[in-house]
């Protein structure tokens, strides 16, 4: 049983049967729109059960989505929150109030509250300080409601970007999603909310990129790819809830898999908080895994493997459950463990104190402060990724201003186009059509006047013509745009996805993709637009990477093209900053850029035979590589110094200097990379082991250190085991994933990239340094539950901590 307080263990032997169930299950107010898979099948059990009077009369564990069903003024929700929890205390036998949990992987997904780029562009900028900040304004926000439990953050590695969710993950590397991840757990949780990781484990790898496909990933790759971010998370930023995974991993769900949610959650991880269920995922063991009968029997299999609370409602854990303990089927004791688990949870919280929602609710409330705003332009400026530029950027470089600046595409003047899937925007008002967003959020096309004064640049003449719209083939908005260009200095051409639900969009949560091409007539726009002669920038805002080759490469190309993953609020003016020059751009890509759909699934991190090679005709290298992005700057790379030995249980330094060599101030993100050149497994040709954020000066230099555990090169060998086994590690310092890559010996800079037209990522210029060998001493090291958290984040130990000016 759970190690919790006297308090706890007399509440819960005051219990009923019924109270204990009710303390173990959510109940979803206000649902109108689809919002979760198969909602309105999976509700109708809960659409009968009567008034709130009534569902409640044994008490509540959870109120879903309070805030993030419908439209509601946040003010006056609150107030009714309030009166709502007093009822429960005064009106229930037990009087516990309700624990409330709200979506916000984008912000708070509530009407009015401040959206903030989505998770892929927290990956894009490589700064987990800046995320740690959001994470902590989000909970502010949800503390100022009475809101609890966060369901953020997605902790997935990205496997194939055909599927629908990616824009909901930070990267396809599980270092960079467990460090940046691990930060917004802190920033949430230092504000009195729970964060909820999700989702446990491997769905990220659903076959075809399929949403709740099967996954057949082996036992190594689950615990070498998709386990290491939940482990950051948990041992070094102590998240207090986790959510279980739809899928089912070589046959077996996850949410009736004991082996995973309790044997390596809990056991191995040492995780002690609540594991709340997928919304209808319990359920889903009955109707879309068949391997329960009844929703009794799925509720069994649940509870056993370890699910303590049932989200969104009480469909299988209430009467089903009830039904099958009365008939001695099944053993109240797994009852009892999740119910103290709740319980102990709403101690922590604070909902067992006396003085619970005695309090007054906030009379006003500011969901999109000047701290939000601040924050989430932050945010967006330092994820937008300059893919390739030919000399038209920055514009404030020009020798002769730009008169009149054509505005084309379908997401250059659309808010939605800005946000990601589980922003309140695409999540729910597109079912409240006319409904107006409640906060300031500029398209491109609107923020660009305001960018151009800012920057000191003579303000041009902008026509605006959309072309086309996101999806479909009509072509008749072509002549307009056409004309608008052929007129222009310049064409800034706006492209990329609708984010939605379940077909509502382009990408999004059940949004995924057969093709990775641009969707509908938009590359045919760019071609429209590109022909005309005038110098072209295309401005992506995606929820995916993109097949864009033919955009990268050839005379046909735009001039330059920025990638955008759904930036937020302050997308729109962080990128016409970027255009002008008063912001140089410093996002990285999380996620390679791919070469097709079918070179799907990648990972940069493979071994020799996952890349390119002589014995077949097809090859999977990306058009841009992970961790590729230019600036308006030039970076090198120099006295690269690392230990020559040190021992599988210790810890090895890294150095080298890093110089501005351009004209202007940039910010460059140093990654450090390793290789085990011998092991006993096969280990992928790079491996991210740390990353930093340098911000300088023309000219300016500093001497980086970075402190890497051995342990960060752990593996599971042959036994399933994790190890550090003893040999060589080449290790070497570069701008992107590519970069050195098979390249041994001598320094080697190469300098600005200034235009990309390279046909194969092979021959992508970037600075690097030579490979150095790092000797592992000593016997193979068992990673033990002592010395597991250094395989995961610790931020103290990131590189920024060991930034010295030379």
């Amino acid at each position: 049983m759970p190690d919790v307080s006297e308090r706890v263990r007399a509440l819960h032997a005051r219990m009923t049967l019924e109270e204990k169930l009710a303390q173990i299950v959510g109940y979803w107010l206000d649902q109108n729109g689809l919002v979760a898979p198969m909602q309105g099948e999976m509700a109708a059990a809960q659409d009968a059960k009567g008034s709130l009077a009534d569902v409640t009369r044994h008490g509540i564990g959870h109120y879903t989505r309070v805030y993030g069903t419908r439209p509601v003024e946040p003010a006056e929700r609150a107030a009714w929150l309030w009166n709502e929890q007093r009822r429960l205390k005064r009106e229930t036998r037990l009087g516990i109030p309700a624990l409330v949990h709200e979506e916000c992987l984008t912000g708070l997904a509530t009407w009015k509250a401040a959206t903030f780029p989505t998770p892929l562009a927290w990956g894009a900028s490589f700064d987990p300080e800046l995320v740690e900040e959001v994470g902590a304004a989000i909970g502010d926000s949800m503390k100022q409601l009475g809101i609890h439990q966060g369901l953020a953050p997605v902790l997935d590695v990205i496997r194939d970007p055909r599927w629908g969710r990616v824009d909901e993950c930070i990267a396809e590397d599980p270092y960079l999603v467990g460090t940046v991840g691990t930060a917004y757990v802190r920033g949430l949780q230092e504000s009195g909310v729970h964060a909820t990781l999700k989702h446990f484990l491997g769905y990220s790898s659903s076959r075809a990129g399929r949403n709740h496909a099967p996954v057949h990933a082996g036992p190594r790759e689950i615990a070498d790819v998709f386990l290491p971010p939940f482990e950051m998370a948990i041992l070094d930023g102590g998240a207090r809830s986790v959510m279980n995974s739809y899928t089912e991993i070589d046959g077996v769900p996850v949410a009736a898999d004991p082996s995973l949610l309790t044997g390596t959650l809990r056991e191995k991880l040492g995780f002690d908080g609540v594991v709340v269920a997928d919304y209808f995922a319990v359920a889903f063991l009955e109707v879309m895994h068949a391997v329960a009968a009844d929703r009794g029997e799925a509720a069994a299999l649940a509870l056993e493997a370890g699910i303590d609370i049932e989200l969104p409602t009480g469909d299988a854990y209430l009467q089903p459950l009830a039904d099958r303990i009365r008939s001695g089927e099944f053993d109240e004791a797994y009852v009892d463990r999740a119910v103290l688990r709740a319980l102990a949870q709403k101690e922590e919280l604070g909902l067992l104190d006396a003085d619970a929602f005695e309090d007054e609710p906030p009379a006003e409330v500011d969901l999109d402060s000047p701290r939000h705003r601040e924050l989430a332009r932050r945010l967006a400026e330092e994820s937008v990724v300059l893919l390739s530029n030919d000399g038209v950027l920055p514009l404030g470089s020009r020798t002769t201003p730009v008169s009149t600046v054509a505005v084309i595409g379908p997401n250059a003047d659309r808010a939605e186009a800005l946000q990601g899937c589980y922003s309140f925007a695409n999540h729910v008002l597109a079912g409240h059509p006319g409904l107006p967003l409640g906060f300031e959020i500029p398209t491109v096309l609107e923020a660009l006047p305001t960018a151009f004064a800012d920057a000191g640049l003579p303000l041009p003449e902008f026509v605006h013509a959309e072309g086309c719209t996101v999806e479909g083939d009509d072509e008749s908005g072509f002549a307009a745009a056409v004309d608008a260009a052929t007129g222009a200095d310049l064409a800034v051409v706006v492209v990329g996805d609708q984010a939605g639900l379940f077909g509502r969009g382009t990408v999004g949560e059940g949004n995924d993709s057969e093709s990775l091409e641009l969707p509908g007539a938009q590359r045919r726009l760019v071609d429209a637009v590109i022909a005309t002669g005038t110098p072209v920038v295309m401005v992506l805002l995606t929820g995916r990477p993109y097949a864009i080759d033919w955009a990268l490469n050839g005379d046909a190309a735009p001039s330059a093209v920025l990638q955008a993953f759904f930036p937020g609020e302050g997308g729109g003016p962080a990128i016409a900053d970027i255009l002008t020059g008063r912001v140089n751009p410093s996002g990285r890509l999380p996620v390679s850029m791919p070469r097709s759909a079918g070179a799907q699934p990648y990972s940069y991190l493979h071994p020799i035979l996952g890349g390119p090679s002589d014995v077949t005709a097809t090859d999977s290298t990306p058009v841009l590589p992970f961790g590729f992005g230019l600036t308006y700057t030039s970076f090198a790379y120099s006295d690269f110094e690392v230990d020559a030995d040190a021992s599988t249980d210790g810890a090895f330094a890294a150095t080298l200097t890093v110089t501005n060599t351009g004209s202007v101030r940039g910010t460059d993100t140093v990654q450090l990379y390793g290789h085990d050149v011998t092991a006993t497994v096969t280990r992928p040709v790079a491996q991210l082991l740390g990353y930093t954020r340098v911000d300088l000066e023309a000219g300016e230099s500093v001497r980086v250190t970075f402190d890497v555990p051995a342990t960060r090169l752990a593996f599971s060998d042959r036994r399933m085991v994790r190890v550090v086994e003893p040999g060589d590690v080449e290790v070497w310092a570069a701008t992107h994933a590519a970069a050195s890559t098979g390249l041994r010996g001598d320094e080697v800079t190469g300098g600005a990239i200034v235009n990309e037209k390279q046909a194969d990522v092979r021959h992508i210029a970037g600075t690097a340094t030579g490979r150095a060998i790092v000797t592992l001493t000593g016997d193979v090291h068992e990673v033990t539950a002592a010395d597991r958290r250094t395989v995961g984040v610790l931020l103290s130990e990131r590189a920024e901590e060991m930034v010295d000016a030379v």
